[in-house]
């Protein structure tokens, strides 16, 4: 399984695709939407997860994009800001019940991953 991290807090992309890739997770790490577009033109992944707050384009939006290009592509949001009921509005426009708040256990993640992929 091969995991794309996208989060604009570069020290928490880098140390989670770190811990992921310890655990036998393959897991990359873009710190804005645009590189994570960017890396979807040359690599392929089963799973993202996607800040929810990020500067210029927030994660919903990156969903839709991530999506049109990799229909088959997992989604799980995390955040830092604002409740779960916020969060829950909004996914429910792109069709995601994958939600953590930061800051994240690594075991969660990883549970969070395994149960997306096998839905």
């Amino acid at each position: 399984m091969k995991v794309l991290l996208v989060d604009d807090e570069k020290e928490l992309v880098a140390t989670l695709a770190e811990r992921l890739n310890l655990r036998g997770i393959e897991a990359q790490w873009a710190t804005s939407a645009e590189a994570a577009l960017s890396r979807l033109q040359t690599e392929s992944f089963d799973m993202a997860v996607l800040d929810v707050k990020m500067p210029k384009m927030d994660g919903l939006l990156l969903k839709k994009q991530m999506q049109d290009r990799c229909p088959t592509m997992k989604f799980i949001f995390v955040t830092g800001h604002g409740s779960n009921q916020d969060f829950m509005a909004g996914a429910s426009e792109v069709g995601s019940d994958y939600y953590l708040v930061k800051p994240l256990k690594i075991d969660d993640l990883i549970a969070k991953i395994r149960e997306a992929l096998q839905r």
